[in-house]
Formats: structure tokens, sequence, C-alpha cells
């Protein structure tokens, strides 16, 4: 297992790199070019910023979150293999930086969704919550909520131009069902799967955030089921999966640990966070720490360690502590707190679980 944490860039971070070093463990930095807008292509000397930044710091880039997939290519729009090409050149140019894996989704229009960002725990902190009679039949309203409360950050699946398009985002998936959301899906992957090949590039796909339809909107990876669907889809190595135990754990009929042990040898990223449910439906983000949450982290890095998963792993949405201010969910404290949690857990099955 090799740990690393996400990381927005300078400028548009709070936590800085000289910072991230001092977490002990962290190998890499999982980074994007966050001011590029779906389709376009990543062009190498804008790569090379991003490298000369990281080897400061001894951090490898080899996962990237992410290179987000264009609207035609999920809806089979007019100009879906412009894009699908634009996409290719991308995971060319990131191959001369030995990127290994890149971290997608394929939701529609709405990346993941939350009610409330800075909920209040019960402790003085605060974490991302999930309030189901919220999620109505106003979109906008939700959308508003999100750019008005996200601490002049720029929200991955939420930016302020994309929001402004929200109708128009909308018509386009008018049609688009369950069904068809698939069939783009298969499409987008044959068609990469030579140039991942080429690259020695992995897709991972993320779970869908949380794992159910929003708005009337298809969502795909959402269960064991829908999993194993996927990895049947493109049965190919290079067609991977980002595993979220925070998305998939937002459902309690999820067993994490057992899609882990189930599919690990296509899990190329591992996100792993806690997750409180309440008995209405409702969800609140916790600490790492497994009694604080409702699936099972212990079991989940358990799983992890018996299929003797050797990919990327990161610590995912952090509470904010101590008064940080901060991105919602990506301060630097109680993600430093994750990861020492997670090695703990490592550490001890490697020690003692022979």
């Amino acid at each position: 297992m090799q740990m690393t944490f996400r990381w927005y860039g300078e400028g548009n971070d709070s936590v800085t790199l000289d910072q991230i070093r001092q977490i002990p463990g962290v190998e890499g930095i999982v980074w994007a070019l966050h001011d590029k807008m779906p389709g376009e292509v990543w062009e190498i000397d804008e790569i090379a910023q991003v490298k000369k930044q990281l080897d400061k710091y001894g951090f490898n880039m080899d996962v990237v979150e992410s290179v987000n997939v264009h609207d035609d290519i999920k809806t089979a729009g007019p100009n879906r293999d412009l894009y699908i090409e634009n996409y290719k050149q991308t995971l060319r140019n990131l191959k001369e930086f030995g990127v290994k894996v890149v971290c997608y989704n394929f939701m529609p229009v709405f990346d993941w969704t939350r009610t409330d960002l800075f909920h209040p725990v019960g402790d003085g902190s605060t974490a991302l919550f999930y309030e189901k009679d919220k999620i109505v039949d106003d979109p906008e309203e939700m959308a508003a909520y999100i750019l008005k409360n996200c601490e002049g950050y720029t929200m991955p699946g939420w930016e302020p131009e994309r929001m402004a398009k929200l109708k128009e985002l909308f018509a386009m998936y008018k049609d688009v069902t369950k069904e068809k959301l698939w069939e783009n899906l298969k499409y987008f992957l044959e068609a990469l799967m030579p140039v991942c090949h080429e690259c020695d590039i992995k897709m991972a796909i993320h779970s869908d955030d949380p794992p159910w339809d929003i708005f009337g909107l298809p969502r795909l990876i959402v269960d064991e089921e829908s999993v194993d669907h996927f990895v049947k889809l493109v049965d190919d190595p290079y067609n991977c999966l980002t595993l979220c135990s925070g998305s998939l754990g937002s459902n309690p009929k999820n067993n994490v640990a057992d899609i882990v042990r189930k599919h690990c040898d296509r899990i190329a990223f591992a996100h792993v966070r806690n997750v409180k449910h309440f008995d209405n439906g409702d969800f609140s983000e916790a600490s790492h720490r497994d009694c604080d949450g409702s699936i099972g982290i212990l079991d989940i890095m358990k799983a992890y360690h018996d299929c003797g998963f050797d990919g990327y792993m990161r610590p995912d949405h952090g509470r904010h502590i101590w008064g940080e201010k901060c991105r919602p969910g990506y301060g630097l404290y109680d993600r430093a707190l994750g990861i020492m949690y997670l090695l703990g857990c490592w550490d001890s099955l490697e020690k003692f679980d022979k």
C-alpha cells in the first residue's frame, strides 16, 4: 500500500506541500490541473510545472484526481469522439511524467452531493453532512447553497461556470437513462483501453457519491452488483476502480469490506473515510476511527491487507477541527490524523496478522 494525500495546488489550497511533507508515510501527492475544463488537453508544460513543485519535496505524482469527463462523452453528444481524442492525448502527456492512475467519475451533472458543508458534529468540530429531506426538486437551490458556503474555494463538480448552465445541463441528460449511461461509459472505456496499455495508465472510476439517483439523474457505481457489472463491462486490467469507502458506505446495505475482497485486483486507488448513519437515512462524515462511524473501517483495512493490496490509498474527507479554515472536507489536521490511524491499522496488520 502506498499512502498519498490530495492537494489542490499552489494558491488553490490552504494546505502546503511543506506541511504535507511532515506527515509520516506520505509518498505521493494526488493532484490535478484544476483550472482545466472538461474536454481540454492537459499540456506538457502545464504538467511540468506541477512536477517541479512536487519534486522539491520528494513526492511522486503517480495519481491524478481527476481528469474530468466532458458531458458530450457521458451523453453521447455530437462532439463525443473529439473529446475522447483529447482525453487520449492527455493520457499520453501524463505518461511522460510517470503517472500511473487517473481517477475520474461518470456522474451526470453533479459530482458529490451534500446538504451541509460545515455541520456541527458535537465535539466542536464540523463535517460534511447529507440530509435526505433537503434533496428535493430544485437542484438550482442546492447549487446556490454549495457556491455560497464553500469558503471561497472552487469545489470540483460545482464550478460556478458549470452551475450557471444547470438548466442546459439537465436538458442534455433528459433522455439519458441508466442503460444509456452504461452504454456511453462502455464506449468511452473501450476507446481508451489501447492508449491505457500504451501508456501503462489505469483508469480508475470513482464510486457515485452518494450511491443513489439524485434529482432524477441516474447513478451507476452504487453497490456490489453495479461494481460487478462495471468490471465485466470492459474486462481489462487497465479498467479499474477508485473504491471510496465513504461513497459506497453511505448506503447501510453496502458491505465495503466484501467489495474490497471481491475486486481487490481491480482497485487501483483506495479512498478511505468514515460515515455515520442515522436511522432516518441522513449521514454525517466522521473521523477515521472505526468506532466513530458505521461502515467498519477496521474490516475494510483488513480486507485490503488480506488481499495484498499494493495500490495507492489516501485518507478522504476529514472533519474541520481546531478552528482550521479550509476547503470543506479537505483540511490538513483531520486528514493527517486519518493517515496516522490508517497507517497504525496497517502496521498492526503487518506485524500481528500473519
